[in-house]
């Protein structure tokens, strides 16, 4: 018996190795509403009813989530947005059939294999096949570790690109195979480049910005971001041999403390010298940059950003003047 391939969204990266095992298509909601009409997704969700000072992120996959033909939604319910409870509720009250997710709260195996399971058991699929799809996934991450080496060691792949390409490895863009076939064309288009040196390298912290422009706007005044830290995150380049290893590494869902961790290590390796770290508006992980600051020891310029859309003026400014003092001292 065929399966019948669903279009599976959900609200963050969780084990998709799980949807795709099971014949369907996964949906990173994140990146659908980030490359529609984001201002257009937004107000419908505020004439809904959703406040002004809830994160544009969550009024925005509100509103996409009804509009891209989705069969069922999964939401990361522990280990990431404090208010994906409640988008959940709005969106089964839409009649839309809904799954909850939740990454332990502690790095603990033991939980997070049960976590899975029960995912494999929500799709009708065994861990032995999941696992035969993680191989054919980390194949296609192994070339991402590449095209992340040839942004660090090569100064061959720009920031944006680099961003671009890992967020999207969330979810493959709904379609493995050919997300393979375009990366190792562009992998192969790279590598005639000629290398580009930074006036300043950076660290880009934090989840993907909402401003559309943030890397553009960095490669104009003579900088590179070098490394995109939840990016990175996204597309699992640890590439763990087991798959629960694997989402253990993966640092997004847990505390800052593992962020710090891993983020001194990236920084180090690739000789950053300055950080943006971006936080979004009416988010918690806005206190976890205090910490962030405190420990991460080189130049830190911390964005806020609210509203999808351009760098606003004042941003831009401040964007400016952090990268014209610290490009004159190096």
């Amino acid at each position: 018996m065929t399966t019948v391939a669903k279009r599976i969204g959900f609200t963050t990266s969780l084990p998709v190795e799980v949807i795709l095992a099971a014949g369907h298509i996964p949906v990173d909601l994140n990146n659908l509403f980030i490359k529609g009409d984001t201002i257009k997704f937004i107000s419908e969700a505020e004439q809904e009813g959703f406040p002004r000072n809830i994160c544009s992120w969550i009024k925005g996959i509100y509103t996409i989530a009804q509009e891209a033909n989705l069969d069922e939604v999964i939401g990361v319910t522990q280990g990431d947005c404090s208010n994906t409870h409640s988008l959940m509720a709005m969106l089964s009250d839409k009649g839309m059939q809904v799954y909850g997710f939740a990454f332990p709260a502690e790095r603990n195996y033991s939980a997070l294999d049960e976590e899975i399971r029960k995912l494999e058991e929500h799709f009708g699929v065994t861990r032995k096949e999941v696992n035969r799809v993680k191989e054919r996934l980390d194949a296609i991450r192994r070339d991402l570790l590449l095209l992340d080496e040839m942004t660090w060691k090569e100064n061959l792949v720009m920031g944006e690109e680099n961003h671009s390409w890992l967020v999207s490895a969330s979810d493959f863009n709904g379609n493995p195979d050919k997300f393979d076939a375009e990366l190792k064309s562009f992998l192969r288009q790279v590598k005639t480049r000629k290398a580009y040196q930074p006036r300043l390298r950076l660290a880009y912290l934090g989840v993907p910005p909402i401003f559309h422009n943030l890397h553009e706007v960095v490669h104009s005044l003579g900088g590179e971001i070098i490394y995109n830290e939840i990016q990175r995150q996204f597309a699992m380049l640890s590439l763990k041999p087991d798959l629960v290893e694997q989402y253990l590494d993966y640092t997004y869902p847990y505390t800052v403390f593992d962020r710090i961790k891993d983020i001194q290590v990236e920084c180090e390796k690739r000789s950053l010298q300055a950080v943006i770290s971006y936080t979004q508006a009416f988010c918690h992980r806005q206190i976890d940059n205090i910490l962030l600051k405190k420990y991460i020891k080189l130049p830190f310029l911390t964005l806020e950003g609210d509203q999808p859309g351009e760098l606003d003026s004042r941003t831009l400014l401040r964007l400016e003047s952090f990268m014209e003092i610290h490009g004159e001292k190096l």
